[in-house]
């Protein structure tokens, strides 16, 4: 897959395209994609996806926008695995937020792209003040296509009915929601050795923005084996602002530092809690790892 960043010179190419945040990369936005390709197949266009970084809504509301599900990293590698051939990650910044719908279209769309085909929801917005709509795409020099909202168990698939599932700890939910188990990755930093005091050395990665779960959790990580994570703020010793991901590997010995980690959630603990003392902390530890432990046993 092909990831293009910046601005967009005039595209020698031409492509079937879809646009928007794909948070997660859910069922909803991977039977967006199945689409975009078939189509790209069938008339023989590059199957792409425009995208933005920030986010629009980290954009206008900062600290108060949802908590991402996905890293851009993260949301890349789930877009390639479902077959994208080119993604373009637009800068989302007070020129783009400025530009009218028209622009966007002719610019970004016609020259910058080479759309031929277009699928978009029929709620979609774009444009200076969302003035754009589905109606300001018709008859624009490419085919047009809405595609609808997608059912699964009867609820509608969303980025924020994710976000819902996975702060009320309903991993199940949000795994069936996403159409893949819940997982956090980043780069193992150092840290203050806590955990390795108290016999748990833990796996450190910093997560920069606010997470959509928090708590005690029973974790598999992908090359390193299963575990036990904390995804807070460390309320007992050394509080952090930002929420960190502390992982326990049950059975590995190497030095992680500068390891890029995939942590896959699997079941929730418990909520964190500030404990009077280390020897608290300690116990209230070992019983996590205890029932993680069993939790695997249990499946196999």
């Amino acid at each position: 897959m092909v990831v293009t960043h910046g601005s967009l010179p005039p595209s020698g190419s031409r492509c079937a395209l879809t646009i928007g945040n794909f948070d997660g990369v859910h069922r909803g936005h991977r039977a967006l994609i199945d689409r975009v390709t078939a189509k790209a197949d069938e008339l023989r266009l590059t199957s792409s996806v425009l995208t933005f970084e920030p986010h629009p809504r980290e954009f206008f509301s900062g600290a108060a926008a949802p908590a991402r599900l996905t890293r851009l990293r993260d949301k890349l590698e789930l877009l390639a695995q479902a077959g994208v051939k080119r993604v373009h990650v637009a800068r989302f910044d007070a020129r783009m937020a400025a530009l009218p719908a028209a622009r966007f279209v002719e610019e970004v769309l016609k020259i910058g792209l080479g759309v031929r085909w277009l699928l978009v929801g029929r709620d979609f917005r774009f444009g200076a003040k969302r003035a754009g709509d589905f109606s300001s795409l018709q008859n624009k020099g490419f085919d047009l296509e809405a595609f609808a909202d997608v059912q699964f168990d009867g609820k509608r698939v969303s980025s924020s009915a994710v976000r819902a599932a996975l702060a009320k700890g309903d991993l199940r939910a949000a795994e069936g929601l996403l159409g893949h188990p819940y997982v956090i990755s980043g780069r193992v930093a150092h840290g203050a050795k806590l955990g390795r005091g108290l016999g748990y050395p833990t796996a450190n990665i910093l997560l920069r923005r606010v997470s959509p779960l928090a708590g005690i959790y029973v974790v598999d990580v992908e090359g390193f084996g299963h575990g036990v994570a904390s995804v807070g703020r460390r309320p007992t010793v050394n509080p952090v602002a930002i929420p960190l991901l502390e992982v326990h590997l049950f059975d590995c010995d190497r030095d992680l530092y500068g390891e890029h980690l995939k942590v896959r959630f699997l079941e929730k603990l418990r909520d964190e809690e500030k404990y009077d003392g280390l020897e608290a902390l300690r116990q209230a530890i070992a019983g996590d790892v205890q029932r993680a432990r069993e939790y695997f046993k249990r499946h196999g």
